[in-house]
């Protein structure tokens, strides 16, 4: 049984790439959130118009019904850019004790550099500052590790591997 992993963070940080590892590694289910998010939501951001919390909360609760789904299915493991404390929040309560965020962070310039680099995706490097100003770091009662996103994405992923495995008891 492993906790529901959210690997969350800013447009860059490489959520996608360690997601994937961090789910074939644990053998558990793997979601892209943002293929959860509306239409109007990909809308606003291909744009390069910043979401609001009110755009947010469909796509969070879509998000936190794939959590509860999968905490009782034995485990997965989903991205989210979790950008807040209450968002995080809001995800917990669909499976309490039951998730487990990975925070990849870093510094602003090579996530400029890494959005500019990419293709394919909706997220334009124009909203990465808002996303930084919206960002609220884990804080210490919250579940999870932050973890330097110029690591590599095996090494970020056996971090999470090793936190995620369960803790036994020398009673």
């Amino acid at each position: 049984m492993h906790p529901v992993v959210v690997v969350m963070g800013v447009s860059g940080s490489g959520k996608s790439t360690v997601a994937a590892l961090v789910a074939q590694r644990l053998g558990v289910p793997f979601a892209e959130a943002d293929e959860l998010h509306p239409s109007t939501n990909i809308a606003k951001m291909t744009a390069g118009v910043p979401l609001t919390d009110e755009d947010r909360l469909p796509w969070l609760a879509a998000i936190a019904g794939w959590i509860g789904e999968h905490a009782r299915a034995g485990g997965g493991v989903v991205t989210c850019s979790a950008l807040k404390r209450s968002y995080r929040d809001l995800l917990r309560e669909a499976a309490p004790g039951h998730v487990w965020f990975l925070h990849p962070h870093g510094d602003r310039a090579l996530l400029a550099d890494r959005m500019t680099r990419r293709t394919g995706h909706f997220m334009p490097l124009s909203l990465l500052d808002s996303q930084l100003a919206d960002l609220e770091p884990l804080g210490p009662d919250e579940p999870g590790a932050q973890v330097d996103f110029r690591l590599t994405p095996d090494e970020i992923a056996d971090v999470a591997v090793r936190a995620c495995q369960p803790q036994t008891s020398l009673d």
